[in-house]
C-alpha cells in the first residue's frame, strides 16, 4: 500500500503495532531490540501494541516493555515458521494506524500482508539483517519458496523499509527493492551502577580475565573459528590469565558441536560454556568481563556489541557487525571471520595493557551515549510513523530510490 493512500487522525496519538515472530530469546536479537524501542516509543506518547509468539515457559516475557501493550499467541508446529491462527484476529481487532514488522521469513510476514489488505493500512518492515547475502543463503531453498509465495509481496508493498545502517540500505537496493528507506540504528540504555552480585559462573574462572561472547549459539556467529583460534593463542604468555566465556542459548545443536571441538583441541581450561544469560544474569556477565568478542559472518546491528560498549568493554568484532563507528572511535578491534585473523585479534587484545583496554572501554561507553541512545532512535522512528501516516513531511532519515 502506498504511503499517500492513508492518513491517521491528527488529533489522536498514532497507534502502532510492532509485529515479530518470537518475543522471547527464541527470536534471537530481534526481541532485545524491540523491547526498548516499544518502551521508549510509549514514553514519547505513541500508542504501542506488541504482537508476537510466546511459549508457556517464557515466564519473563512481560518485563521491560514499559507502557506498551503485549499481545501473544502460541504457534502450531513447526515452530520455526511461527504459524498461529490467532494472530490475524489479534491484529484486526486492535484498531491500529499502521504496523511495523520486525524480521522476515515467518508467518508474521503473511499476517502483515493480510492485515494491510483487509484493513487498508500501511506497513513498515525492519528486516534486521535477514536480507543479507549470508542470511539469504542459509536454508536458501526455503527462502526461495517463501519469497515466491509471500515475502516478495510483503517487502515490495511496504510503505517504508527500515535499515539499521547504510550497508543494510545497500543490501535492500541490491535485492531489487525500491521502497523508501529510513536509516535509523538500534540503540542501548546505559546501565546505571553495577550489579550487586557476580554471575553464577564466576567461580569457574576465578582470578582470570574474561573474554565474553554472549548471544545465541548459531554457526553464523563464527564460534567454531573462535574456538580454533583459541587453540593457537592459549599458550602465549599474554593469554595465560585469560578465559573465553561463551554465554548463550543453543540453536540446532550447535553447542554440542562446539563442546566437542573444545575437547578435541584440549581447551577445557580455556573455554567455558555457561548457558543462557538473561536480565540480571546478563548484566552480571558483562560486568565481570574485561572484553567482548563477536566474530560473526552476518549480523544486522548487533545489540550485544552495543551492550558490551555500554558496560565499558573493548570489543573484538568483524566488519559484518556493521559498526565502523567503533573502529573509528578506538573502541574496538576489527577482525576477519576466519581462524588466523581471529587469533591475531586475540593476540593483540591480550597484549594490550589494562590501561589501554580501559581506555578503549571508556571510548566505547562515550560512543554509545552520543550515538546510540534509545530516546533518540525512538524519536526518529516516531517521525517516520507520522510521515507514513500523512502527518508530516518525510524526515531526514528517509531516502528515496
Amino acid at each position: 500500500m502506498a504511503r499517500q493512500d492513508f492518513a491517521v487522525d491528527a488529533d489522536a496519538p498514532v497507534r502502532i503495532g510492532l509485529l515479530t515472530s518470537w518475543l522471547s530469546h527464541r527470536g534471537g536479537g530481534v526481541p532485545e531490540a524491540l523491547r526498548p524501542l516499544a518502551r521508549n516509543l510509549a514514553a514519547q506518547g505513541v500508542g504501542v501494541t506488541v504482537f508476537g509468539l510466546a511459549h508457556s515457559s517464557d515466564r519473563t516475557l512481560q518485563d521491560g516493555w514499559g507502557k506498551a501493550s503485549i499481545r501473544t499467541a502460541k504457534p502450531l508446529p513447526p515452530h520455526a515458521f511461527g504459524y498461529t491462527p490467532a494472530l490475524a484476529g489479534l491484529l484486526e481487532r486492535s484498531s491500529l494506524d499502521l504496523i511495523h514488522v520486525h524480521g522476515l521469513w515467518t508467518y508474521s510476514s503473511l499476517a502483515s500482508v493480510r492485515w494491510s489488505s483487509r484493513c487498508r493500512r500501511p506497513r513498515i518492515i525492519s528486516p534486521h539483517g535477514m536480507l543479507d547475502p549470508w542470511a539469504v543463503r542459509h536454508a536458501a531453498w526455503k527462502k526461495r519458496v517463501a519469497s515466491a509465495l509471500y515475502e516478495r509481496i510483503h517487502l515490495r508493498g511496504a510503505a517504508c523499509l527500515h535499515a539499521l545502517n547504510e550497508a543494510k540500505m545497500r543490501a535492500f537496493r541490491a535485492a531489487g527493492l525500491r521502497n523508501p528507506v529510513c536509516v535509523i540504528p538500534n540503540a542501548i540504555d546505559l546501565p546505571e551502577g553495577r550489579p550487586s552480585s557476580p554471575p553464577a559462573w564466576a567461580d569457574e574462572v576465578r582470578g582470570r580475565r574474561v573474554l565474553l561472547f554472549l548471544g545465541r549459539l548459531h554457526p553464523k556467529k563464527g564460534l567454531a573459528a573462535l574456538v580454533s583460534a583459541c587453540a593457537r593463542v592459549q599458550r602465549l604468555p599474554a593469554a595465560r590469565d585469560w578465559a573465553l566465556v561463551i554465554a548463550g542459548w543453543d540453536q540446532g545443536g550447535h553447542e554440542r558441536e562446539l563442546q566437542n571441538l573444545v575437547k578435541e583441541l584440549s581447551l577445557e581450561r580455556f573455554v567455558f560454556f555457561v548457558g543462557a544469560q538473561f536480565r540480571g544474569a546478563k548484566a552480571a556477565s558483562y560486568a565481570r568481563a574485561e572484553a567482548f568478542i563477536l566474530p560473526s559472518v552476518s549480523e544486522g546491528l548487533p545489540m550485544a556489541v552495543l551492550e558490551a560498549w555500554a558496560y565499558g568493554l573493548p570489543v573484538v568484532m568483524t566488519e559484518a557487525c556493521h559498526l565502523p563507528e567503533g573502529i573509528a572511535a578506538g573502541a574496538a578491534l576489527q577482525i576477519e571471520p576466519h581462524v588466523g585473523a581471529i587469533a591475531q585479534g586475540l593476540s593483540e587484545l591480550f597484549a594490550r595493557s589494562d590501561a589501554e583496554r580501559a581506555a578503549m572501554g571508556a571510548r566505547a561507553r562515550k560512543l554509545v551515549a552520543e550515538r546510540f541512545s534509545w530516546p533518540s532512535s525512538a524519536a526518529q522512528m516516531k517521525d517516520v510513523y507520522e510521515w507514513v501516516g500523512g502527518l508530516r513531511a518525510a524526515p531526514s532519515t528517509v531516502t528515496f530510490d
